[in-house]
């Protein structure tokens, strides 16, 4: 049974966090930085520096804050967990429905879930300061301007490994946020490699719907799930 519940877990971690890390939000966000450098200079040595400061920052960010959060669920009564289980899994459906509303009507009609464009400016602004200390803040910035968009997958795994937060739901988290940058790694590499920013904001516009759809059937499904665990239905041992 144990095995089981162990598989179940990495099975969701890895399958959110796929459809996650190609959030039309997230690469957005990356698209507009890998602009932003490429048009401070051609130097792509040190783009790829500064991409791989970034990436770890952002990385870093989203483990510190999941950490921060089961902590936080951690110590919360039995009682109270169990509703807020059921209320973060009925949220979670919730943010799923609008992103496939959202897939399905025009630009006009969707709701907003992305980022500010005032936060989006800021971070054209930050992004030319590219000094160490700059990018790794840039990264902490991204990291919480982008959780409008990303955060509804993340705080359902998180409180899902917050049900039983092991050595292996350590892991898993880290897994997780490791599958959540690999875009970004990919994307710094294509950009080193001679793909246009043009090509890459191509790519993210024709598929942006097929995005949304992938990543709202995934918040259901892991609403429900989450659902169901807080509700004892199903047992994580």
């Amino acid at each position: 049974m144990e095995s089981i519940v162990a598989d179940l877990r990495l099975s969701a971690v890895v399958v959110t966090a796929l459809i996650d890390s190609i959030n039309p939000c997230a690469i957005g966000v990356l698209i507009l930085l890998i602009s932003t450098l490429l048009g401070l200079s051609e130097d792509k040595k040190r783009m790829i520096i500064v991409g791989i400061i970034y990436i770890v920052a952002v990385y870093v960010a989203y483990f510190i804050a999941g950490l921060g959060l089961i902590t936080v669920l951690q110590y919360v009564p039995f009682d109270l967990a169990e509703f807020i289980g059921i209320f973060v899994g009925g949220l979670v459906v919730l943010l799923g429905l609008v992103e496939l509303k959202d897939a399905f009507v025009g630009k006009d009609k969707a709701t907003t879930l992305g980022i500010n464009p005032k936060h989006a400016d800021k971070i054209k602004e930050m992004a030319k300061k590219t000094t160490i200390p700059g990018v790794i803040v840039l990264g902490f910035f991204v990291a919480a301007v982008e959780l409008p968009c990303t955060g509804g997958p993340y705080l359902a795994i998180t409180t899902l490994l917050s049900k039983h937060f092991d050595a292996r739901a350590f892991a898993y988290l880290a897994l997780y946020n490791f599958i959540f940058v690999l875009p970004l790694i990919v994307i710094v590499g294509l950009a080193y490699l001679g793909t246009t920013v043009e090509a890459l904001k191509k790519w993210k516009d024709s598929n942006k719907k097929y995005m949304r759809i992938g990543t709202g059937l995934l918040m259901i499904s892991l609403g429900v799930l989450l659902i169901l665990f807080a509700a004892n239905v199903i047992s994580l041992g």
